[in-house]
């Protein structure tokens, strides 16, 4: 559902007038890794499929990845565990992240600017409405957004058998890095 709400929100931001597209900008590359910390054990897992759309007028965004893109981990088996057991990917196949930027900054300046992004952050299908700082540069038209936040997996009903607890943190280091450019 949430990633037909994704989909239905780019295509209605594609039938503005070319006035208003000139404020559109949408990801062109872009890496999330994330890393839990454990005990026991340290697990890192990455993927560069997340899309992302933000319209420079208005200060808003949308933001969507799949689940079951991210890799690395440390064995095909723990990659396994975490789609199936604790993200649920299946069930849970998108997580999303959409709001408005707080501060009135202008988007079309080159320069660098420290942002706070509001909205509400969806995983494991649980939304919280999260304040996350990001890095922005900005730079001959194209938007470089860099940002370093945790997630606690109780914040989003995820659990963790009590037999692997000290092999998997409770909090989530995520650290995203995008480039958008103008919609074509």
């Amino acid at each position: 559902m949430k990633k037909l709400l994704f989909i239905s929100i780019i295509l209605s931001l594609s039938s503005f007038d070319s006035i208003a597209q000139q404020s559109i900008f949408t990801s062109r590359k872009s890496k999330v890794d994330f890393v839990s910390d454990a005990p026991l054990e340290l697990i890192k897992a990455s993927s560069n499929k997340l899309m992302g759309i933000i319209d420079t007028e208005k200060r808003t965004f949308a933001f969507s990845i799949p689940t079951e893109t991210f890799k690395g981990f440390n064995s095909p088996l723990q990659q396994e565990h975490f789609y199936e057991n604790y993200i649920e990917a299946k069930v849970y196949p998108v997580s999303t992240f959409e709001g408005k930027i707080i501060e009135q900054v202008d988007l079309k300046q080159d320069g660098v600017y420290s942002i706070r992004a509001k909205g509400i952050l969806s995983i494991h299908g649980v939304e919280q409405e999260r304040i996350i700082k990001v890095d922005l540069r900005i730079s001959k038209g194209v938007i470089y957004a860099n940002s370093n936040f945790t997630v606690m997996l109780q914040d989003h009903n995820i659990t963790i058998p009590r037999v692997v607890f000290q092999k998997i943190a409770e909090e989530i280091k995520v650290s995203v890095n995008i480039e958008f450019e103008k919609k074509k």
